[in-house]
């Protein structure tokens, strides 16, 4: 994952270490197409509950390169499925999910019995934050 400054980090869990909407762009034979989703950052990663067989992931499994924007944000990253939303690796992000997306989590939207609810990473690799004037790239 991307290492960002101690400055960017603290901005950007401010900003985005919660429930947060982002657009998240996928690329299909050489076509963007983007769509509005929830996630949840930290270091250097955001975080997506989604199902395995949603055109995002069938996109990302052809071309792991996405872009995101957010408030006053933007950035490029590498898309990865961390498999089952239950699964004992993802224990720890899970529950961090459940906890940032209380307000909706069990809504009945999610089925955490299906195998195909899994976490999507979005590891990022660069991108602009601006914030109070100031820009920082990374």
């Amino acid at each position: 994952m991307k290492k960002l400054n101690e400055e960017v980090e603290k901005i950007m869990i401010e900003r985005f270490g919660k429930d947060t909407v982002i657009a998240l762009a996928t690329i299909k034979n050489g076509v963007p197409y983007v769509r509005n989703v929830n996630a949840y950052y930290e270091n250097g990663a955001f975080y997506i509950i989604t199902y395995a067989l949603s055109n995002k992931i069938k996109h990302i499994e052809n071309n792991s390169t996405v872009a995101i924007a957010g408030e006053w944000f933007t950035a490029h990253g590498t898309g990865i499925n961390l498999g089952h939303f239950s699964k004992k690796e993802n224990y720890m992000i899970a529950e961090k999910l459940k906890n940032a997306f209380a307000e909706w989590i069990d809504n009945g939207h999610n089925n955490f019995d299906d195998e195909n609810t899994i976490i999507l990473c979005i590891e990022l690799t660069d991108g602009l934050l601006l914030s109070h004037g100031t820009r920082y790239e990374f």
